[in-house]
């Protein structure tokens, strides 16, 4: 696991100074609004949350169903791929601890992989049960939840706020569907309480660190609200989420210079390149992290649509006001994974890793639903299916989300 800290400003005192000249010419970026038009106080949560509500709701979990039974395709093979990983095994045994301790790149890793590991596993027996309609994969998922519940006060070291948003982000999707599909949780209260007091003050608050933090943060944030029916928590998550996705994704709406988070500090050009990964020349659909790596912008597009989704169940769809700069970011991204050259203008000519297996919950929402041409993403999606998990926060999403109306 890296860390998302922003990177020191390094070079010679005459790029500095260059940079320092064209900061004094330029106006200061940290006023550019984010979210131009909209009153901060507008409320976002639905007068009534609904369940189970957090990345899949129940039309999309009976269409799954339906076209696993039929054994109809890509969601046949997704099934299988899921029931044949260790999450969907009867025989796991929950590895939960009090205190979970995670360091920059994983070091240490005191219950990390134990604690994501877990949560994913929770998700992922609760569609088996949704699917199979075997109660076994529910009385598995729950004992996994409540071996947690029962244990956790805390998460500390420096990935603490990372590590919370990506298990927190698993654990409320499970929960989702145990509560609302399942006849009996009678320890559901003490996970809802656990969710309260150990996950949602390490993650409400957001991060400075690179966007892909504050994004899984935010996700986990606003996947807690539902299961708390918390409206307070639901209104601060989207308030974060408006503020920051435009912060992560640049459109040439935005101007010469990509817009800043609130209450990011990054006042003057230098610091918005230097946060940018040095990258001075902006393009549509360029993400904060682009010139990092892919993988770190998967995580970044993921909880995006992540979050998206989530509202669009609960009533309030974000997507449109998020579309044309999640379009062009998956569109981006993937033409240059599927081996379109990548000009000298963009990272300095060379990207690394690849997204992931991220693009089904954007994609469908984009181009399903919204009527989006895609062509770039269409093509990666469709060669990376079935999608798995990348055992940090995203799990079996062709066979959520490939192709789902609902």
């Amino acid at each position: 696991m890296r860390t998302g800290s922003i990177p020191r400003v390094l070079g010679t005192a005459a790029a500095l100074a260059a940079l320092l000249t064209t900061a004094l010419a330029a106006p200061a970026v940290a006023e550019r609004s984010t979210t131009p038009g909209r009153a901060p106080a507008e409320s976002a949560a639905p007068a009534d949350f609904t369940h189970p509500g957090v990345l899949v709701g129940r039309p999309q979990l009976d269409f799954v169903r339906g076209r696993v039974q039929a054994g109809a395709q890509p969601w046949k093979s997704a099934y299988d791929q899921m029931m044949g990983s260790k999450y969907a095994s009867l025989t796991r045994t929950a590895k939960p601890r009090a205190v979970v301790e995670c360091g920059s790149y994983s070091n240490p890793n005191n219950g990390c992989t134990d604690e994501r590991e877990d949560a994913i596993a929770a998700y992922t027996l609760s569609l088996a049960w949704y699917i199979t309609q075997d109660s076994r994969y529910a009385q598995k998922a729950i004992q996994i939840m409540d071996a947690w519940s029962a244990v956790i006060k805390d998460h500390t070291n420096s990935n603490a706020p990372l590590q919370t948003g990506w298990a927190g982000s698993s654990w409320p999707r499970a929960a989702e569907i145990i509560k609302y599909t399942y006849s009996s949780w009678p320890n559901s209260g003490r996970f809802g309480t656990m969710l309260r007091d150990v996950y949602l003050p390490e993650v409400t608050n957001g991060s400075h660190s690179n966007g892909n933090w504050e994004l899984s943060m935010t996700e986990a944030a606003i996947g807690i609200a539902v299961f708390l029916e918390d409206r307070a928590a639901y209104d601060k998550a989207v308030g974060k989420f408006r503020g920051r996705v435009p912060a992560y994704i640049y459109v040439t709406a935005d101007g010469s210079l990509p817009k800043v988070a609130p209450g990011s500090g990054l006042d003057t050009r230098a610091k918005v390149i230097n946060y940018w990964q040095g990258q001075s020349t902006f393009m549509d659909g360029l993400s904060q992290e682009t010139c990092r790596d892919l993988t770190h912008t998967g995580y970044g597009l993921s909880a995006i649509s992540h979050i998206a989704e989530t509202s669009r169940i609960q009533g309030q769809d974000l997507y449109p006001e998020i579309a044309d700069r999640l379009r062009h970011a998956m569109g981006l991204h993937a033409k240059h994974q599927l081996g379109t050259p990548v000009p000298s203008s963009l990272c300095g000519g060379s990207l690394k890793d690849s997204l992931g297996p991220v693009t089904e919950v954007g994609f469908n929402a984009l181009a399903n639903r919204l009527g989006y041409a895609m062509t770039n993403t269409q093509t990666l999606t469709e060669r990376q299916r079935p999608a798995g998990s990348n055992n940090l926060f995203v799990a079996w999403e062709t066979l959520t989300h490939a192709n789902n109306p609902a």
